[in-house]
């Protein structure tokens, strides 16, 4: 099974991405891993490298990829079984991604990036303002022309219900 999630900040696709993993067995993948090198801060990968180690994941025979990235790496949904398109109440977004914030500041939760004030910011007025006005537009005309079932969902309970669902048609 191939799954591709996408949302915006605080949507809930690094959780269900997770969770998914660990009942299915079937590695996940954050694109911003594949963007980011980890090993040194706002370090980003060369395209080449980016999209060498895309191409890898998607040639595999099972795959959750989860990330707001959809310009490139469009791969993932064409080759995609399942496309997720997470889009929770802006109120329920906006709180998971204070509640991140405040865990990772305090320690109790651990993130692939520093947390700052600006960063906050960034995710709660910039990006997830353009996600709901510009970019889900875009996603929902991509995720139209992929072979891959679509399904824009408001909780991650009605993508384990999907993902269910599915299975059980392919059975």
């Amino acid at each position: 099974m191939r799954v591709r999630i996408i949302g915006s900040c605080g949507s809930g696709k690094s959780y269900i991405a997770r969770k998914l993993s660990i009942k299915y067995r079937i590695p996940y993948i954050e694109t911003d891993n594949l963007v980011w090198d980890r090993e040194e801060a706002n370090k980003r990968y060369p395209q080449d490298v980016r999209d060498a180690k895309l191409n890898d994941i998607v040639n595999k025979a099972e795959w959750i990829i989860e990330g707001v990235h959809h310009k490139w790496g469009q791969e993932s949904f064409t080759e995609a079984d399942l496309i997720f398109i997470i889009q929770p109440h802006a109120l329920v977004r906006d709180y998971r991604v204070l509640r991140r914030f405040v865990r990772t500041r305090l320690g109790w939760e651990q993130a692939n990036y520093k947390q700052t004030l600006r960063n906050l910011y960034e995710m709660l007025v910039v990006w997830n303002r353009k996600f709901d006005k510009e970019l889900m537009q875009e996603i929902l005309e991509l995720s139209s022309r992929c072979q891959g079932i679509c399904v824009v969902v408001r909780s991650n309970r009605e993508i384990e219900t999907a993902i269910e669902r599915y299975l059980k048609q392919q059975a």
